[in-house]
């Protein structure tokens, strides 16, 4: 039934924008999709910066588990042992992955989107040399 549903969206037209509102939806797909490359850059490099943590912190874990650590929690540095934060470590760079998974799916059905929005309005980008 779900598929024919958007059959029948499908095969409805698109309401008729003005000009004007044809450049804002444009320039807010943009936004959108800058926004959501921007974020998704932020997260990678978090979880990597997570990656490069456990790396040194399983070298430690392995031969002084009990070894005083510190962690910066919502801005405040908590003493830990090594044995306590890598699990929370690989737990938060985990979490992280996923979220990246999520919002580059986001942004790949926004790109989708986008392109079904500039196909639909005739929109070709003018390059200026």
């Amino acid at each position: 039934m779900s598929t024919s549903k958007a059959k029948a969206k499908a095969k409805v037209k698109a309401p008729q924008l003005s000009d004007q509102e044809i450049q804002q939806t444009y320039s807010r797909f943009q936004n959108e999709l800058q926004t959501l490359a921007g974020k998704i850059g932020e997260l990678e490099q978090e979880a990597e910066e997570h990656t490069l943590v456990l790396a040194t912190l399983d070298e430690a874990l392995a031969k002084e588990p009990d070894r005083k650590c510190f962690r910066l929690i919502g801005g405040v540095l908590v003493e830990r042992t090594v044995k306590e934060v890598v699990p929370a470590l690989r737990m938060n760079r985990d979490g992280i992955r996923k979220v990246v998974t999520t919002l580059t799916d986001q942004i790949k059905a926004k790109e989708q989107e986008f392109e079904n929005f500039k196909r639909e309005y005739n929109i070709r980008v003018v390059q200026r040399a």
